[in-house]
């Protein structure tokens, strides 16, 4: 079969909200996440400069404060944002919300 399809409610979540997709997709490039996060959720700092990933942030729905290296970036539903592997970033989530979150390297 040329494809993967899976509705991410179907996959355990990793941590809450959180759930992986690379596994249930089968993909070998590309990491997928999305994450339902509640007002007041708060993502660990983090980066990716081991593992050379770059990310891409897609806030479906809700607002956000994605820190890039110490800096604020202010998401509202629809805005994109794209994170050098080597920069730290974590996540405040200021309503409920949700992102697809996607990394490959």
């Amino acid at each position: 079969m040329s494809y993967d399809s899976v509705n991410y409610e179907d996959v355990e979540p990793a941590a809450p909200g959180m759930h992986f997709l690379r596994d249930a997709l089968d993909a070998e490039q590309v990491g997928v996440t999305v994450l339902d996060a509640d007002e007041g959720w708060s993502g660990l700092e983090h980066d990716h400069a081991e593992d050379g990933q770059e990310e891409v942030y897609v806030l479906v729905e809700g607002s956000a404060t994605v820190t890039v290296e110490g800096e604020a970036v202010s998401m509202e539903a629809g805005d994109v944002l794209r994170i050098d592997p080597e920069a730290t970033r974590s996540i405040d989530v200021e309503e409920e919300s949700q992102f697809v979150l996607v990394g490959a390297p």
